[in-house]
């Protein structure tokens, strides 16, 4: 398969800003020739900010001109241009590339910049190996003095040696042939290379960057059937186009002269669901479903729940009030991001709410009485603080706010994730972190807070330096956690997180995080700033991803939802469409019953 990398043309900035096509994108070429994007043209691989050591503010980086090549041990290294975050020049960079290495193309480790000229800013670089020098061929073009090229060992990564530096007007390592009807399938490429890759590794990059699709309908079992009671237990299985089967349960109909047709059982949700409803969760428990969202109709000052026997039914469900800011001392406006989680088999909801103003909201804990319902609002506690293990409040009111606390065990400790901002004395942006809880009281931590994330990719510090609204899910053994970044605007995305299964999940080295961003306003067509998403597994063994979205760029924040499709490596997929997941024509299936 043929790859072609390329960054792209900025669009108005909360569209496709600076930021976001300052990246490097992927494409392949197709059989008829032409090149098409992979994962919705949009970048996948970004530049690191730099942190400030001495007040850990983050400076926002981007890049222009990648360029992929063959690495000697088999993998692909990544040469680039780092510029500022807005495509100024960045002085840091004066003089070097950024390198990156990959093995798939699709997880990538920036080594650093490596020097290649004392002063002067590079525009352009090309990369190969030579195998018969059996190092790194390396041309670039200065701002000043044209083309030069030598050999680097890109091998010890920073600080490797450059030698055989000549200045040429013919590059050894030409540009790519590519034709511009070749791009015309990719809105606004400004094209690096085109490398050649293994099928194996073409048939990754396309089952991990591209949407499936649901393209067949089987049963789990064959048959024959000999009754409708023989039916009753056999599921329809879906097909999809990056090989992946998904059992669905089916809504059998009576059998019409030997004939049964069942319709494949899925609901289905207009996007939005439910207007001005932010940061929405939804929860299976005996037999019922309940929804709670952040209310944006009135400016955060109430929380409302809904219970319904079905899923689809939340729909429509009536609202009961849970929390509102006038009924508990300390608790005021700015009712965020309200979660269920059921720890040591009780049940509770975490949000956040202040004293006061912004700058004193703090992450709390709601806990359900014994035998009580989740609909009554006087079954729950009063809100009790979240603090650290010493029994202080786990930030300083008035400079760090803490806000969008999930909960998750592993190896048997059960763990609290959250975001915090310092404000004071310089505004650092929001971070993840994480620590240890008491399974009896919750809303004490056993462990001192680490920090596990910052927002240090483009996608993530767009508009504002902002990483919040982490959730996780287990699947098959593996720990994830989606969470939200850049602005609450039409930049807001959603990336992923995963420890090292097995490793001390409180050194922040265990975690790895994905380079791009699962969802964003690229992902389905007329939904903008998708983010803050949670997991619910819902009877019949389907999960699904609850977000909320704007119908348009300035549109209200509002609740929606849809099947998370999960890909190669078991990582949820969130831009799996309803069309795309059951298409009309493979809704209903029908066999034909063999009476003796």
């Amino acid at each position: 398969m043929e790859i072609l990398c390329y960054t792209r043309q900025p669009k108005e900035d909360i569209i496709y800003g600076n930021r976001m096509a300052n990246s490097m994108h992927l494409a392949y070429r197709g059989e008829d020739g032409l090149f098409r994007p992979f994962h919705h043209n949009e970048g996948i691989l970004y530049a690191k900010a730099v942190e400030d050591t001495l007040s850990g503010v983050l400076n926002a980086r981007s890049m222009k001109s990648p360029w992929i090549f063959l690495m000697k041990d088999g993998g692909y290294g990544i040469a680039a241009v780092r510029i500022g975050a807005e495509g100024e020049k960045d002085p840091d960079s004066e003089g070097c590339i950024l390198f990156f290495t990959s093995r798939d193309l699709v997880h990538y480790k920036e080594i650093g910049l490596c020097r290649l000229l004392e002063s002067e800013y590079i525009e352009e670089v090309r990369c190969a190996y030579d195998r018969d020098k059996q190092s790194y061929k390396v041309c670039w073009r200065g701002e000043k003095n044209g083309w030069q090229e030598g050999l680097y060992d890109f091998g010890e990564g920073r600080g490797g040696t450059l030698c055989s530096v000549r200045k040429t007007d013919d590059p050894e390592i030409p540009a790519p042939d590519v034709l511009e009807e070749e791009l015309e399938l990719i809105e606004g490429a400004i094209w690096g290379n085109v490398v050649e890759i293994p099928a194996e590794t073409g048939d990754y990059l396309s089952k991990k960057l591209l949407v499936p699709v649901c393209v067949a309908m089987e049963l789990s079992e064959k048959g024959p059937f000999g009754s409708e009671d023989e039916l009753k237990n056999v599921k329809a299985v879906a097909v999809y186009s990056d090989g992946s089967r998904v059992e669905r349960k089916i809504d059998w109909e009576k059998p019409v002269e030997g004939i049964v047709r069942g319709k494949v059982h899925q609901e289905h949700f207009p996007a939005p669901f439910a207007e001005h409803r932010a940061d929405p969760v939804c929860m299976y428990k005996d037999g019922k479903y309940y929804f709670l969202a952040t209310n944006d109709a009135d400016d955060n000052h109430t929380l409302y729940m809904r219970c319904s026997d079905t899923l689809e039914g939340i729909i429509t469900a009536e609202e009961s009030l849970f929390l509102d800011s006038d009924t508990y001392p300390g608790i005021g406006g700015l009712l965020w991001a309200p979660e269920f989680h059921e720890i040591d088999g009780k049940l509770y909801v975490f949000h956040a709410a202040t004293s006061g103003e912004f700058y004193c909201e703090e992450s709390r804990v709601r806990r359900l009485r014994e035998g009580g319902d989740p609909m009554s609002r006087n079954d729950w506690s009063e809100p009790i603080m979240v603090v650290k293990k010493d029994g202080t409040p786990l930030c300083e009111e008035g400079k760090v706010i803490s806000l969008d606390m999930t909960t998750f065990t592993y190896e048997g400790k059960v763990y609290a994730m959250w975001s915090q901002r310092q404000f004071l004395p310089v505004d650092q942006g929001a971070w993840l972190y994480l620590a240890q809880i008491d399974e009896k009281e919750p809303w004490k931590l056993i462990s001192d807070p680490v920090c596990i994330a910052k927002p240090e990719y483009g996608w993530e510090n767009n508009h504002t330096y902002v990483v919040e609204g982490p959730f996780a899910l287990e699947r098959e053994g593996q720990l994830m956690v989606t969470y939200a970044a850049a602005a609450v605007d039409a930049t807001y995305t959603v990336g992923l997180l995963k420890p090292v299964m097995g490793s001390d999940i409180l050194e922040p080295g265990s975690w790895r995080k994905n380079n791009y961003p699962l969802m964003s306003s690229n992902s389905v067509r007329g939904e903008y700033g998708p983010g803050h998403n949670s997991y619910l597994t819902d009877e019949n063994g389907l999960v699904w991803n609850f977000y909320h979205m704007r119908s348009g760029v300035d549109g209200p924040r509002s609740s929606a939802v849809r099947r998370t499709h999960f890909d190669v490596d078991g990582e949820p997929m969130l831009d799996v469409t309803d069309e795309l997941d059951l298409p009309e024509k493979l809704r209903y299936v029908e066999v034909r019953l063999h009476t003796k």
